[in-house]
Parts: structure tokens; C-alpha cells; sequence
């Protein structure tokens, strides 16, 4: 057997919709898509700064563009978001490691007397 779960995440379901991948239009049952949640700003970084310039507002905040993807396994494996893994490493369940962008904290200043 070559996975645990045999490539999808549905237990005793016997049937899930399905969902078309966001690259190529492929049929993908939805527990078997890769699915990555991607958060950008609606205008690309090179356009932000002649925005500013042109802008009334001083601190108008650009809205973002929240898009859930959907991907069938060729085009993960093609865009990289995934990878295959040798027989030992399928067996590793562990969460990979997240990379979170570091929050601001406000700094507080110590008054030493």
C-alpha cells in the first residue's frame, strides 16, 4: 500500500463533490485537491508607489485579494506547493513548519527613576 489515507481525506464518505482545479480546469474530488489559501494586494508592488503618489489620501490602504485555490495533484506537484517523498518519509505526519510574517509589537519605553 502505498499511503495511509490512499491520496484523499474523506473516512466513510463513500462519494465528495468535486471541485475544478484553479490552474488547468481539471475534475478533482475536494478532499484529493491541494488547497492553498492566498492572500495578495490587488495591485502588483512595481504599480503601489505611482498609486501612492496619485492618491488624495494620505493613508489609504490598498485592499488585498483573498482567494481560496484548489489544485488537482499534477499541477501542485508542477508548481511546486507539494513534493513526492521517498516510501520512509511518507510515513513523517508531522505539520510541515509554518513561516509567518513577524508582527510589529508597539515598543514601550522603561522610565527608570
Amino acid at each position: 500500500k502505498k499511503r495511509r489515507n490512499n491520496g484523499k481525506n474523506r473516512k466513510g464518505r463513500g462519494h465528495v463533490n468535486p471541485v475544478r482545479c484553479s490552474n488547468c480546469g481539471r475534475c478533482c474530488p475536494k478532499d484529493k485537491a491541494v488547497k492553498r489559501f492566498v492572500v495578495r494586494n490587488i495591485v502588483e508592488q512595481a504599480a503601489v508607489r505611482d498609486l501612492a503618489d496619485a492618491c488624495v489620501y494620505e493613508t489609504y490602504v490598498l485592499p488585498k485579494l483573498y482567494l481560496k485555490m484548489h489544485y488537482c495533484i499534477s499541477c501542485a506537484i508542477h508548481s511546486k506547493q507539494v513534493r513526492n517523498r521517498s516510501h520512509e518519509g511518507r510515513r513523517d505526519r508531522t505539520p510541515p513548519v509554518r513561516h509567518r510574517r513577524p508582527v510589529n509589537k508597539p515598543k514601550t519605553e522603561n522610565k527608570s527613576a
